[in-house]
């Protein structure tokens, strides 16, 4: 019998209690501010999700949380308006696993309206998988093609030893929905400041050749190397909050890049976030609330791009000297922006700012599909089909294949790929008699700040385009807040790389043009 050996987990979050416990009632007029936060770590293997592939985890190098901060204002002894932000440490955060927290609400405080609590993953890539949104499809197309799958493992083509996605996805649930409905009960007056640092934490992935062509992670010591396809944004945008007795109690930090160094590994971790906390913690102590959120970001990545097949290149080189790995770098770099701007904005605490918060499901134009896009990407498709069929038979003839270890990840990978390429097909046929695709947006005012939610990897051009065009003073973009694909942007998809093409992409540059737009109308309503 396989053993599993799993790290002990130590995470500094309020214990989460099954019932509602209201907090005391707080002055008439104000902000009301309340922290909450849980592990939702798996006790037994799980698949990992953020590779073709299936990783069944191994362990844990460090927990995944769920951080939840519940803001309201009272004015004139009236509720103003209020909002709840939840962070996860996943790779996204689907409308499935969405709906289902907020059911996991509804029952444990009826009067909460879980529409008005809006959720972002940190985009770790070694985190747990929670059931394909695409699960009822998936299972319909095995079954076509006559490939005999349990349902919850539809998504992936192979019954696995481990926690399936559809069970982790109640797991989390549940937990979730009691960190926000004690992030609601727990809220006490309290101030809130916001501002801005910097540190050098994404760079654009995307490396562009002179034909035009991009590639993502290219090489660049190749002699037709021409330059890096877009921006990158260093902004470290913070919102602080402090109780009414002016002690810090936790941070909001948003930054323009997914948490992805640690990618490939076949461990629970949370990724630089995990750093970041410890760090922070470290510094400001160790009962500090950290919130991420992940800016627009769908063509940004934590990885050096640069002299990657000439040895050691600069970066590593100060990694070495420095003794801090990647992760550790960017933490510290993260952390050093907070504290760096903190003193200052002690002194700019509001107790009383203006709050308001909109929902509102946006329609976007659908990325329109050819007949040509539909032929390359079914010929692709059936390409892997024909390799996942051919390992399922070897599999059936020779069961002690799964004994190996890691037996399962080339099967897995051929039958994602497969699925890839037949949504291009069910894309075809859906965009004449369905256009759009409406999205949830969430928008919040607090003082002469905003923040504006999107469910996409959403590159960074739309993302600069919304806080420069903002009426808020700062602008916090946060994507990967429920079921989205890549929305890149023109230059992109003339470049062809990976997040521009036809099957990662739902919505074009049009659509993400009419992102832009709407998320400035509905921002700039919060202020009439």
């Amino acid at each position: 019998m396989r053993t599993f050996l799993w790290s002990v987990v130590v995470c500094c979050a309020v214990a989460v209690i099954p019932g509602a416990v209201f907090a005391e009632e707080a002055p008439a007029d104000g902000l009301r501010v309340g922290w909450a936060s849980v592990d939702i770590t798996p006790d037994e293997p799980v698949v990992l999700r953020g590779q073709f592939h299936a990783r069944v985890s191994e362990g844990v190098m460090d927990p995944v949380t769920a951080t939840a901060l519940a803001l309201e204002s009272v004015r004139e002894g009236e509720v103003e308006d209020w909002t709840i932000l939840v962070s996860v440490d996943l790779v996204s955060l689907p409308d499935v696993l969405r709906a289902r927290i907020r059911e996991h609400i509804g029952e444990l405080q009826p009067d909460l309206d879980g529409s008005k609590v809006s959720f972002n993953a940190t985009h770790t890539h070694s985190a747990p998988a929670f059931g394909s949104r695409t699960l009822d499809r998936d299972a319909a197309v095995a079954e076509e093609y006559g490939w005999d799958l349990p349902y919850e493992w539809a998504d992936w083509g192979v019954e696995l030893d481990a926690m399936s996605g559809v069970a982790y996805r109640e797991f989390a649930a549940e937990r979730i929905a009691r960190a926000v409905v004690q992030a609601w009960n727990d809220r006490q007056p309290g101030g809130v400041a916001f501002g801005l640092g910097h540190a050098v934490v994404g760079h654009n992935r995307l490396v562009v050749y002179d034909s035009g062509r991009s590639q993502m992670y290219g090489a660049t010591d190749r002699d037709n190397f021409s330059h890096i396809e877009g921006y990158e944004d260093h902004a470290v945008h913070l919102l602080y909050t402090w109780d009414a007795d002016q002690q810090l109690t936790g941070v909001v930090i948003n930054v323009a890049c997914p948490s992805q160094v640690s990618e490939s590994i076949y461990e629970i971790s949370a990724d630089f976030w995990h750093d970041t906390r410890e760090e922070l913690r470290r510094r400001l102590g160790e009962d500090l609330y950290v919130l991420p959120q992940n800016a627009a970001a769908g063509d940004q990545s934590p990885h050096v791009i640069g002299r990657r097949n000439r040895g050691e290149n600069a970066e590593q080189r100060m990694e070495r000297i420095t003794g801090r790995n990647r992760r550790q770098q960017i933490a510290v770099r993260i952390a050093d922006a907070v504290t760096s701007v903190l003193p200052f904005l002690e002194e700019h605490i509001e107790w009383n700012p203006p709050l308001a918060h909109r929902v509102e499901m946006v329609p976007l134009s659908r990325r329109m599909i050819s007949e040509q896009d539909v032929q390359e990407a079914l010929n692709e498709s059936n390409q892997w089909r024909a390799r996942y069929e051919q390992m399922r038979e070897e599999l059936a003839e020779n069961p002690e294949i799964r004994e190996k270890r890691r037996w399962y990840t080339d099967i897995t990978r051929a039958y994602r790929r497969t699925l890839r390429g037949l949504s291009v097909q069910e894309r075809f046929e859906l965009q004449q008699q369905e256009p759009t695709i409406s999205y949830e947006v969430h928008v919040v005012r607090l003082g002469d700040m905003a923040i504006a939610t999107n469910p996409f990897e959403l590159y960074l051009d739309f993302g600069v385009q919304i806080q420069q065009r903002s009426r808020a003073v700062q602008t916090f973009v946060v994507q990967l807040a429920g079921t989205g694909t890549y929305v890149p942007t023109e230059r992109s998809v003339a470049g062809g790389a990976y997040g521009a093409v036809p099957a990662s992409t739902a919505i074009g540059p049009e659509g993400g043009r009419e992102l832009v737009e709407r998320t400035l109308e509905l921002i700039a309503s919060l202020w009439e």
